[in-house]
């Protein structure tokens, strides 16, 4: 039975249309994936189907009593309790079944009692109580419900002072765990997601991952991390052109058939068959990788990353990067140690950095990933060891660009104005090609920054990186705010980059495509340096 059913719905905003003419179903134990560009309504869609939002036309019908969890990539968790207390509220049943037993424990411990009746407070009518309670405590799991919530917070990476603290204090990254542990302790007959792998962990990923596998109702989830979705769903729906379009399969399934359908319709989607292509070969070295992780499979792996026939799509980069001179050493890091409070989050670092790397750096939230790369580009100042970055090597951090974007700028002067650009030094044409493969059309050139969401922010943010010219560009988590079809793009426009790249990134796919090397924080001083494997 359909828990949700959308019935030919439009969409439409100041007659603008969304969505059109968009039929879907949703069941217990259906695993969909949604995806779309930044801008096409997905998370209009979900609050279509959370009542929030009406439709211009048709209908969407919930089965009465169907009870539907959101989880929002900006939370909407506040307020002076603590996440601890507010999942213990959601157990209200168990707490009123113990204190109904804890006044039976009294009641047969007080003097008087009633020891030969068979009234409700006898002994006898009391012990009866208290065993059909034992057996209610039995049914709901009320021994295990402090277990449940410590495993739940547990996995998402909370330690006794987050726990405690209220919700009001705790950064953006950290509410939106809470709302993320509130929606899984509840558990719904429906999960609408939004993005809910930003701000975890590699560890906390895949214990969402394991927990869906065993969540008996329905889930939809937005998403740009590929392999979660291969990993979670069952069915993709794309919003494209205004409509939905359905593959059955996971997102790797998707790739291949949506591929297919391109080249049956023959239409000319600028860039986007070929970087479908690409993800295609990249699904497969990465597959053959997992069943056979040796360094010959590795080393083919790096040539599917490097040495690829060139593409219109690669011809365009390698236009734009045609004139960059970079040197061979840029980087060298010399026992390097930096911690809080007495105790080193990374303690004797050492590695370098040379023209072609690409270092991705692993770890669970709190190791000191972060905490690195701001040592590295002067945010921070370390407690020993050097930092030793070669005469000339120029680093440009994508995370300082994006806080510093400047919201009354236009997008086309942002990007091509930027100090030490290659705008300046490449062709016009060259330039507009580039900035129409990170999907900028001369509309989108002439809009006020502060107009954008945050995901096309973040495309003129990674467009000023990849022209800025740098010999170094420092990623933290860049595929947070993009859609699939920007991070296939970076992704591309990162490999022929001639200098080299470091992240920090919790995204599976996007390092295994990427990343020759890992820098792995195991939440001892001591970073593990090895070879990426390419199947994380």
């Amino acid at each position: 039975m359909s828990l949700i059913r959308l019935n030919d719905v439009s969409i439409e905003f100041d007659g603008r249309p969304v969505v059109k003419e968009a039929f879907l179903k949703l069941k217990a134990g259906d695993r969909v994936g949604l995806i779309g560009k930044n801008g096409t309504g997905k998370t209009s869609f979900l609050e279509l189907m959370l009542g929030r939002l009406e439709p211009t036309t048709g209908t969407v019908d919930v089965t009465l009593g169907t009870t539907i969890g959101y989880f929002s990539q900006f939370s909407e968790l506040d307020g002076e309790r603590s996440i601890h207390g507010i999942l213990s509220d959601h157990f209200e049943a168990v707490h009123a079944t113990q204190r109904r037993l804890d006044e039976i424990g009294e009641a047969l411990a007080a003097p008087g009692l009633d020891l030969e009746g068979s009234g409700p407070a006898s002994m006898t009518g009391l012990l009866a109580e208290q065993g059909e309670l034992f057996e209610t405590m039995d049914a709901i799991d009320g021994w295990s419900f402090e277990n449940t919530i410590d495993s739940v917070l547990t996995s998402l990476g909370f330690d006794e002072s987050r726990r405690s603290l209220p919700v009001d204090r705790l950064s953006g990254g950290w509410r939106n765990r809470a709302a993320l542990a509130r929606i899984l302790i509840q558990s719904p007959d429906v999960l609408l997601l939004d993005e809910p792998t930003n701000f975890l962990d590699l560890d906390g990923v895949r214990w969402i991952e394991n927990w869906l596998g065993r969540y008996q109702g329905a889930v939809l989830v937005v998403s740009h991390d590929r392999q979660f979705l291969d990993g979670v769903v069952t069915r993709i729906v794309e919003i494209e052109n205004y409509r939905l379009q359905e593959y059955e399969g996971d997102y790797s399934a998707y790739v291949h058939a949506k591929q297919s359908r391109l080249k049956m319709l023959e239409r000319q989607f600028a860039h986007e068959e070929e970087l479908l292509a690409y993800e295609q070969a990249a699904s497969a070295a990465r597959r053959e990788a997992a069943r056979n992780p040796s360094n010959a499979v590795a080393r083919r792996l790096a040539d599917i990353k490097k040495r690829q026939a060139p593409r219109p799509i690669d011809q365009i980069i390698t236009d734009i990067y045609g004139g960059l001179r970079v040197s061979n050493d840029l980087l060298e890091v010399v026992k390097l140690t930096k911690g809080f409070g007495g105790s080193p989050l990374f303690e004797g670092l050492s590695f370098s950095l040379h023209r072609g790397d690409r270092v991705a750096v692993l770890g669970s939230n709190g190791s000191g990933k972060s905490t690195l790369l701001d040592v590295l580009t002067g945010e921070t100042e370390p407690d020993a060891g050097q930092i030793r970055w070669a005469k000339g090597a120029r680093f440009i951090s994508y995370n300082q660009v994006y806080a510093e974007l400047d919201l009354t700028d236009t997008v086309g002067h942002a990007v091509n104005a930027y100090p030490d650009s290659l705008a300046f030094s490449a062709t016009k044409k060259s330039v507009g090609r580039f900035l129409a493969m990170l999907q900028f059309s001369e509309a989108d050139l002439k809009q006020k920054i502060g107009t954008l969401s945050g995901g096309q922010r973040a495309r003129v943010a990674i467009a000023q990186c990849l022209l800025s010219g740098a010999a170094v560009i420092v990623l933290d988590e860049p595929t947070n705010h993009l859609d699939i079809t920007s991070t296939q793009v970076m992704e591309r426009a990162l490999t022929h980059f001639p200098g080299a790249v470091l992240v920090v990134s919790h995204d599976r796919f996007f390092v295994d495509k990427l990343a020759d090397r890992l820098l792995i924080f195991d939440g001892t001083p001591a970073v593990e340096e090895r070879a990426a494997s390419g199947a994380l």
